[in-house]
This record gives structure tokens, C-alpha cells and sequence, in this order.
């Protein structure tokens, strides 16, 4: 049988407040995010694994606050003041642990950000401790910054996630795809981007549209089938 292939679209990223799903996993989070202005010393640390809404939940505080958001890898080429001259999100500081440039602007950035009284948030995988920075002045200020935590997705909030990245493609589930995914996957925010790409790439070379069976063939062939008594 020859294989056909569909239309890949574009994928459409949802990243406005209605389209964040809160559930007690990450309540907290957004509190503390809706909260900006009472922020401890000015600055907020969002931390959480891969996909857990931190990109997300950065694109409300900028909208909500005027903020503007670069990954920390871009740091050492930006011009910081600036940056400074409002609110700034800075992603992924861990990506730019042992780099001294980079660290030296976080630095400069970190103390005219709040010398001008705007905010700042930090985003990554794991809290300051772990980040690795070795600038001694840059280090002492990150462990002295606020930590909100998303934490690991519950049953409701995996489903959301995995219903906003089948919107993202423009794929629309068969309805006993998200309950079979959540029977049989990793209980992870990275498994659920994973899977539904996969779902997706055979959907299209398919046109059988995202069915169970698709779930099925995918979970197998990313190894990410857990044990469970029905198929």
C-alpha cells in the first residue's frame, strides 16, 4: 500500500492566559505570578521540568506586565541597558552556567532591572542551588530569589496539556486517545510533547486522523508504554 502523506500545518502556539489550565499542580505558580508587584526583592525564579508551562506562564506575566522575554543563551550579545529599562523574563538561566559573558550581563541585568524598580523573572529545570553559576556576586543573588514551583502534571492537568499539543498541530483526538494516553504513559510533561508529535507524524502519513491505534503504535515505538491491564 502506498503511503500518503497529509498537510503538515504550522504548529499554532496557544501561550495566552485563557489558554492555561490551572489545576493544583501549578496554582501556586500562578499565583505568585498574578502577584508580580508584591514579588520578594523584585524577582521571581519559575522553576519546573521541561513543558511544564514556564514558557507559557512567562507570556502571561509579559503581557500582564510589559515584560520583555530572551533565553539566557542570547545575554552575552544583548544590550543591556536597554533591557533594563522595564521588566524582563530571562529563560533557561542554567544554559548559561560556566559562561562568563553571559553571566556577567545576567549580573549587570539582574541589579539594573532592580535598581530601576521593574521586575525580573528567571526561568529553569531545577531551583538556584543547582544552576551552576560560578560568578560568586550573580550566585549569591540567584539563591536569594523568590521560587515558585509547577509541579509534576496530575491527571487533569496531563490531560489539558495533551489536548492544547494536540491543538498546537491542528490535530483533533479520536475521544479515547487522551483517556488511553493517560492509562498507559509516563506521567511526564516531556512524554506527553514527545507522544503527541509522534501521534501526529502517523496520523499524517496516514490521513487515518489521531485514533488509539496511532497511540497505541506510538507509545511503542517510543518505548513509553507503562503496564496496564487493557489495550
Amino acid at each position: 500500500m502506498t503511503t500518503q502523506y497529509g498537510l503538515d500545518l504550522p504548529r499554532r502556539l496557544a501561550l495566552g492566559r485563557e489558554d492555561f489550565f490551572v489545576t493544583e499542580a501549578n496554582a501556586l505558580a500562578l499565583a505568585l505570578i498574578d502577584g508580580w508587584r508584591n514579588w520578594a526583592g523584585g524577582k521571581l525564579a519559575l522553576v519546573g521540568p521541561q513543558g511544564a508551562g514556564k514558557t507559557h506562564l512567562a507570556h502571561v506575566w509579559a503581557k500582564d506586565s510589559g515584560a520583555r522575554i530572551l533565553p539566557a543563551r542570547d545575554l552575552a550579545l544583548a544590550d543591556i541597558p536597554a533591557l533594563a529599562t522595564g521588566p524582563v523574563c530571562v529563560e533557561d538561566i542554567s544554559d548559561i552556567a560556566g559562561q562568563p559573558e553571559a553571566e556577567n550581563a545576567l549580573f549587570h541585568l539582574h541589579n539594573l532591572v532592580l535598581a530601576e524598580r521593574h521586575a525580573l523573572m528567571l526561568t529553569a529545570h531545577t531551583p538556584p542551588t543547582d544552576w551552576g553559576i560560578r560568578l560568586p556576586d550573580l550566585a549569591s543573588r540567584m539563591m536569594g530569589t523568590q521560587v515558585a514551583r509547577l509541579g509534576p502534571p496530575d491527571d487533569a492537568l496531563l490531560s489539558a496539556v495533551l489536548a492544547k499539543l494536540f491543538a498546537d498541530r491542528h490535530s483533533v483526538p479520536a475521544p479515547d486517545v487522551i483517556p488511553y494516553l493517560l492509562r498507559h504513559m509516563p506521567r511526564s510533561f516531556a512524554a506527553a510533547g514527545q507522544v503527541v508529535a509522534e501521534i501526529d507524524r502517523r496520523a499524517l502519513a496516514t490521513r487515518g486522523g489521531a485514533t488509539r491505534a496511532k497511540a497505541r503504535e506510538a507509545l511503542a515505538a517510543l518505548e513509553l508504554c507503562e503496564a496496564s491491564g487493557d489495550n
